[in-house]
């Protein structure tokens, strides 16, 4: 083989790697796209996050942030299928391409990042604390400054004293078995105040609208992200983009109406100017 002849032959190759493009081969986006529809798992016993309707429609917060995907995909945001899967099922259907992406209030941690790639957050998470609003105490504040004379209701788990001392260090905790009957001690004057979730707590005032109210106070931040599998970055640069754009930018409305039907909250619309992100 002459040196012109190699030389020829490596020019020849070098153009044809530059003329491929980039992420033809094996990015999800482009299965999806082709597809014509997204796949997504999340669950269906959780509310506000993941719940049936009375007409057995799946809805929710974690529903909705599919709906604003699938719109950013095809401009229609019913053009998604919902794999129902079990909290455990959430990173192996992600890693064996059941699911093209998990939305299911999964908390972010280095351990998950690991085996999947993990997108911007659409939701905090916080343990939060829910008054009577006729109660005796007017806020966290008051709870604190009563000290022991508070009895605070929540969820049985290992870590629960634990956690409700680190808001509330001389209150009684009064453990129960189920989320019905942290509500119910409260109702019956048991508790003064219910520990749990800030989701749930929004919810739950949502559903009874003028008889509770937010003791103002949270703790224990976890950031809640949708999983995609790793190795994809176009996959992920795309979603962060759809849901980066529902909290900042042309999606906005969609994002905040879902915010005020499951927590009960209006959100403040993003500054116009200047981008927050690099502020």
């Amino acid at each position: 083989m002459t040196s012109s002849f190699r030389v020829g032959l490596i020019a020849l190759a070098a153009t044809t790697i530059l003329a491929s493009p980039v992420f033809a081969d094996g990015s999800k986006l482009d299965e999806v796209l082709a597809r014509g529809h997204l796949v997504m798992g999340t669950g269906s016993t959780n509310a506000p996050w993941h719940f049936k309707s009375a007409d057995d429609k799946l809805q929710g917060f974690d529903v909705d942030m599919g709906h604003i995907i699938a719109k950013a995909l095809f401009g229609d945001p019913e053009k998604i299928e919902y794999v129902n899967q079990s909290s455990d099922a959430r990173i192996p259907n992600i890693t064996t391409d059941k699911v093209d992406i998990t939305c299911q209030f999964m908390t972010v941690t280095g351990e998950r990042a690991q085996q999947i790639a993990f997108t911007i957050p659409y939701y905090r998470e916080g343990v939060g604390l829910m008054l009577k609003a006729d109660g005796k105490y007017a806020d966290y504040a008051a709870l604190k400054a009563a000290g022991s004379s508070v009895t605070i209701s929540v969820l049985q788990n290992v870590y629960a004293e634990a956690m409700v001392h680190a808001a509330l260090p001389e209150a009684t905790v009064d453990q129960y078995d189920s989320v019905d009957l942290i509500y119910q001690a409260l109702e019956s004057g048991r508790a003064d105040a219910v520990a749990t979730d800030q989701s749930s707590l929004a919810w739950y005032m949502t559903q009874n609208p003028g008889k509770y109210k937010d003791a103002g106070f949270g703790w224990n931040p976890q950031t809640y992200a949708c999983g995609v599998k790793r190795g994809d970055q176009d996959w992920l640069n795309f979603v962060n983009t759809a849901l980066h754009e529902a909290m900042t930018g042309v999606e906005f409305d969609t994002y905040a109406k879902s915010f005020k039907t499951w927590f009960g909250k209006d959100l403040t619309p993003p500054q116009i100017g200047f981008p927050v992100e690099y502020k």
